[in-house]
């Protein structure tokens, strides 16, 4: 199908068509990074409404949801009642001539409409199928919704966020959606890579819960390996020290001493030449064993000086350290702007807006931000009368019968 926009000519997934049945975040996320790297994202939503996270905020800007933006650039929206016959059937056209559909309903809703993936995966063999859900679409909790902070919860995340004494936190980031839309990104460029070989596409299942345990890692491996149930320690790291944050004499900064080497380099920068060698503190293992009588002393020594001066030699003798910024403190990085986190990108009704960057650089075929996130249906009537050939009078019948 061709575009009435820019052509995605330099992503590596240039070509590729996917139909993006998705809304909230996770799916949103998967089709964005796709679309990033080339890929046609056409993405379908209710008429009227469009996905829920258009009416998440504030805030809004020129009516436009900020939390939908986040999620929904290189993208081109049409709004498709795809439960009426009219609208069915302009929906098979587009399956007929996709390379991925990716969808986020509860498992079996689209089954019930001749839209899941069996049904589909015999009309379209070549048809690469995601589905991403809370549970995925095995299992005895196939059938419960997913929420990204239930998932957090339910996944140990929580478990291991927040002091040893208080209660337990969930990211400041949907961090179980955005890792599912990431899992599913992956999925579908290996699924689209197989059928190169194969010829034939499959069906991506992504389970929320799944996405969300794998990102323990070393935490499960302590229960697995060892049995031991990991806590909540606050910043501190459950196997290195001292490698959180302290506190300088002007806010916090964070510390992140590695290895034995490292804690020499330290203990020279902060003065404490007395400690180094100490049997407590000598080695990793033994500071950690003694994490409780090393803090206070890091703790003292580090309060003395503002965290700029303290970064500042650390990172001169090689130690990692960095300030804990704030959101706008990040973003006026220099290194952010020279990496191209933060690009300029024209919106139908904002006009010129700044979205956040591709951060994956690959140096031949580099993915970019192309467009801005569209404004409801924006797209409908370029790809009803361009791409499947609708004339100007059955676009119209089709918007005044709610069908588009």
């Amino acid at each position: 199908m061709g575009s009435d926009q820019t052509s995605t000519a330099d992503g590596p997934l240039a070509g590729y068509l996917v139909l993006d049945l998705t809304r909230v975040l996770s799916g949103p996320y998967c089709t964005m990074v796709l679309g990033d790297m080339g890929a046609r994202i056409l993405k379908i939503e209710q008429p009227l409404k469009g996905d829920d996270t258009r009416a998440w905020g504030p805030p809004f800007v020129g009516g436009e949801s900020a939390y939908f933006m986040s999620a929904n650039r290189n993208k081109e929206s049409i709004t498709l009642d795809f439960k009426t016959p009219d609208g069915r059937a302009i929906l098979d056209e587009l399956v007929a001539r996709a390379d991925v559909l990716v969808e986020n309903f509860r498992p079996g809703t689209l089954d019930r409409q001749g839209l899941g993936y069996c049904d589909l995966h015999s009309r379209h063999p070549r048809l690469v199928y995601c589905s991403i859900s809370g549970f995925g679409h095995t299992g005895p909790r196939r059938n419960e919704p997913g929420y990204d902070a239930v998932m957090q919860g339910e996944g140990g995340l929580m478990s291991v966020t927040g002091d040893a004494d208080g209660p337990p936190f969930r990211l400041g980031v949907a961090i179980a959606d955005i890792v599912a839309g990431l899992w599913a990104a992956q999925g579908i460029s290996l699924a689209l890579l197989a059928r190169e070989k194969t010829g034939a596409g499959q069906h991506v299942d992504i389970g929320m819960l799944d996405g969300v345990a794998a990102l323990l890692s070393y935490q499960a491996s302590f229960y697995l390996t060892a049995g031991v149930v990991p806590q909540r320690m606050g910043n501190r790291h459950p196997t290195i020290a001292p490698y959180e944050t302290f506190p300088a004499s002007d806010g916090d900064f964070v510390l992140a001493v590695g290895n034995d080497d490292l804690w020499r380099r330290f203990c020279a920068v902060a003065g404490l030449d007395d400690i180094r060698d100490d049997p407590r503190f000598a080695t990793n293992r033994a500071r950690v064993e003694h994490h409780d009588a090393l803090k206070p002393v890091i703790d003292r020594r580090l309060r003395t000086r503002t965290r700029a001066a303290w970064i500042a030699d650390l990172l001169a003798a090689g130690v990692p350290s960095g300030s804990v910024r704030t959101i706008d403190e990040v973003l006026a990085d220099p290194q952010i702007a020279a990496r191209e986190m933060i690009v300029d990108v024209e919106h139908a009704v904002l006009g010129s807006m700044r979205s956040l960057g591709v951060p994956v650089k690959l140096s031949d075929t580099p993915g970019r931000v192309r467009r801005a996130p569209p404004v409801l249906g924006q797209h409908t009537d370029a790809v009803l009368r361009q791409d499947l050939g609708r004339s100007a009078d059955e676009v119209a019948r089709l918007r005044a019968a709610g069908v588009i």
